[in-house]
């Protein structure tokens, strides 16, 4: 059963933007699970990594996205390498999701 999720994308990458071809190659490897995405405003987000202590800011992409809880798992570690992060977030926003299609009659 689909689930609501969202991810935070990375902005920054080794210290250096992300292009716009880099996050399409990730947008292509998660719809293969979803069947499409939403991406959101960047978000300013900051963390301590547990480790050192160190505190990153950096601006995050939120996108939500339906699929099972395997998939996600598939996602997220996908994003891990895709992106090189020492961690990325993903959060369960619903249980239930509802996708409705219009048939061809109320087109017309």
């Amino acid at each position: 059963m689909n689930e609501l999720w969202e991810i935070l994308v990375p902005t920054i990458m080794n210290d250096k933007p992300v292009r716009t071809a880099h996050h399409q190659q990730w947008d292509k490897y998660v719809i293969q699970f979803t069947g499409g995405l939403t991406v959101l405003r960047p978000a300013k987000g900051q963390w301590i990594e547990p480790d050192s202590g160190v505190l990153f800011k950096e601006r995050m992409i939120p996108v939500r996205l339906a699929c099972r809880r395997q998939d996600i798992d598939k996602i997220v570690q996908f994003t891990l390498s895709h992106y090189n992060q020492m961690a990325v977030m993903a959060y369960k926003l619903s249980s239930e999701v509802i996708i409705r299609e219009r048939s061809d009659e109320e087109c017309n």
